[in-house]
């Protein structure tokens, strides 16, 4: 199993490295410096000045990969691939484009993000697991029938037609909860209730219709069909068999996603005004603050990653043909 651990975070960091020279290239290949700087300053008659005047003040003057004018070590380091992609390694994101911190914002906003999505996703887990074992359950019933023509409908809906019903009817017209913002301590609560309701509605559809898929595909097997014909009841083949069993795929699924919790909501944030990290990228986006975005395109790929090598280990945990291979 230490053999199996170890090629997969040799594989992370192979993956990892790709997607920093590759965000490197896009940022400061593709869309070179002087681009940054006209983009900017927001001026077509910029003058070249100006421009070198706003590179030398983000440090994008210098060389992109060698510096031939400086000597030693520092014809590597003097480099904008070192300062502003190597350094992302060691979690030095710099500042934004109004001198602040990048990781001191990320730290502030991880919280918002953090009571955001954390009870999205586990009560939305909770829900479409308990839904879809029911459907399962009762397969071919009215209510299998109907829960899956409910759950189609639900997946196509865009989920800006849930955020903005739900700012009408709960915000506006019932005035039950505040339509946007966000408060700390218990007050939170006042906040965070709708758009929690909105991410949880938004994402049972499509995540109902999965595990009624993984949950009738397990009682199609042999081991299910001979506890059958052993004479157990049909919950107790449901619970003890089918869903254990089903819970290989949950769990690594589960797994793979708990790290992105971290990066927040894009959408859900900016409609509902919660200072999280999806707003934070976003401001940055329609900003052109390009060290903001790149800051987090690295901090994702890192996120996901670690998932994906969470999800591995999970697989040795609950697959022994995987541990003993």
């Amino acid at each position: 199993m230490t053999g199996y651990l170890l090629r997969r975070l040799g594989y992370a960091l192979v993956i990892l490295l790709a997607v920093n020279l590759l965000t490197f290239a896009l940022f400061f290949v593709v869309n070179s410096p002087d681009d940054m700087a006209r983009m900017q300053l927001g001026s077509k008659r910029v003058t070249p000045e100006a421009i070198e005047r706003w590179k030398q003040e983000k440090g994008y003057d210098k060389p992109r990969w060698y510096n031939p004018d400086a000597s030693g070590i520092e014809r590597l380091t003097s480099t904008i691939f070192f300062e502003k992609s190597v350094r992302l390694f060691l979690f030095e994101f710099g500042n934004d484009v109004d001198g602040r911190s990048i990781r001191g914002e990320i730290l502030d906003r991880a919280g918002p993000s953090l009571a955001l999505a954390v009870p999205v996703f586990f009560v939305g887990l909770a829900l479409n697991v308990t839904f879809a074992l029911a459907m399962a359950l009762f397969r071919a019933s009215v209510l299998d029938l109907w829960g899956v023509v409910v759950c189609i409908a639900l997946m196509s809906i865009s989920s800006l037609f849930y955020i903005i019903s739900g700012q009408y009817l709960v915000s506006k017209a019932f005035a039950l909860v505040p339509i946007s913002g966000f408060s700390g301590g218990w007050d939170a609560l006042r906040f965070l209730a709708l758009p929690i309701l909105v991410g949880v509605g938004a994402g049972i559809g499509s995540g109902t219709r999965f595990y009624r898929t993984l949950f009738l595909e397990e009682m199609g097997r042999d081991y299910v069909r001979t506890a059958r014909a052993k004479g157990l009841a049909e919950m107790t083949v449901m619970f003890r068999h089918v869903l254990r069993n089903a819970l290989i795929p949950i769990l690594t699924g589960v797994v793979a996603v708990i790290p992105t919790l971290f990066m927040g909501s894009l959408i859900a944030e900016s409609f509902f005004g919660i200072p999280g990290l999806g707003s934070y990228t976003i401001d940055a986006i329609q900003s052109q603050d390009f060290s903001v975005v790149r800051s987090m395109v690295y901090l994702g790929s890192v996120l996901y990653i670690v998932g994906l090598v969470l999800t591995d280990i999970s697989y040795t945990l609950v697959d022994p043909r995987v541990r003993f291979e």
